[in-house]
């Protein structure tokens, strides 16, 4: 199986320490955890911050832990601003999914993934294109299945599987992970693969999603790097910035 890792909020979003889940998704072998926090909360690994930072919690629990953010904005304008804060300060940036934000997110190329698209949205043909030229990821978010019950859970089965169709249709990246508040809530990858293959889903196609948050997050820090220019071009030994 590939590297599989699960996208967490973490307190104060969520309700266990980045410290928790890194040992509970250790235990459930996940070969990684990107914590998808707010911009406000802060990063896990400021030094103004209580607690073990973000590296001290990788080798203790010798599990990646990747930085992410997860933007929540009522329009396109502050969302925009908030990515562009945001993008060279995290690994990975994400867009809470809405009415509002969906368009703007799919049409965004410094947003990676566009999370929960059909909680409080809609997805059609025109955004997942405008996903995949950009390189937007939708999320499956298997949480909304595992977690709710009654009418709220056959709406979330029937907004994943229309999720799917587009997706694979339109051959959109994507995602997939079971969205965790604590650690109590982790699943693992072996139960989402099961999960997965109960609403329709090849297994392939959800490890490929588990694995594409280890990649991105393998892509972008390597463009973050101070020798990257752009993609094929790096520094060389006596380059200088303009």
């Amino acid at each position: 199986m590939a590297d599989c890792y699960e996208a967490v909020r973490a307190y104060p979003v969520g309700e266990s320490t980045v410290a928790r889940f890194a040992l509970t998704a250790a235990a459930y072998e996940f070969d990684g955890i990107v914590v998808r926090n707010a911009p406000e909360t802060g990063m896990v690994d400021e030094p103004d911050r209580d607690g073990p930072g973000r590296e001290e919690i990788a080798a203790e629990y010798d599990i990646d832990v990747v930085d992410a953010v997860e933007i929540e904005a009522d329009d396109a304008s502050a969302a925009s601003a908030r990515v562009k804060d945001c993008r060279g300060e995290r690994t990975l940036v994400l867009v809470e999914g809405s009415r509002t934000l969906n368009r703007f997110a799919c049409e965004e190329p410094r947003v990676d993934v566009l999370t929960s698209p059909m909680a409080d949205g809609d997805v059609n043909h025109v955004l997942a294109r405008a996903a995949a030229r950009n390189g937007v990821r939708f999320e499956f978010d298997l949480g909304r299945v595992l977690r709710l019950s009654g009418g709220r859970r056959v709406q979330a089965l029937a907004d994943l599987r229309k999720l799917r169709e587009i997706v694979f249709q339109y051959d959109t990246p994507y995602v997939v992970s079971a969205s965790p508040e604590n650690h109590l809530q982790l699943r693992a990858p072996r139960e989402l693969l099961a999960v997965g293959e109960a609403i329709g889903f090849d297994r392939e196609q959800i490890e490929r999603g588990l694995a594409e948050w280890g990649r991105l997050a393998a892509r972008n820090r390597e463009r973050l790097s101070e020798s990257f220019i752009e993609p094929g071009v790096r520094r060389g030994r006596y380059e200088e910035d303009d």
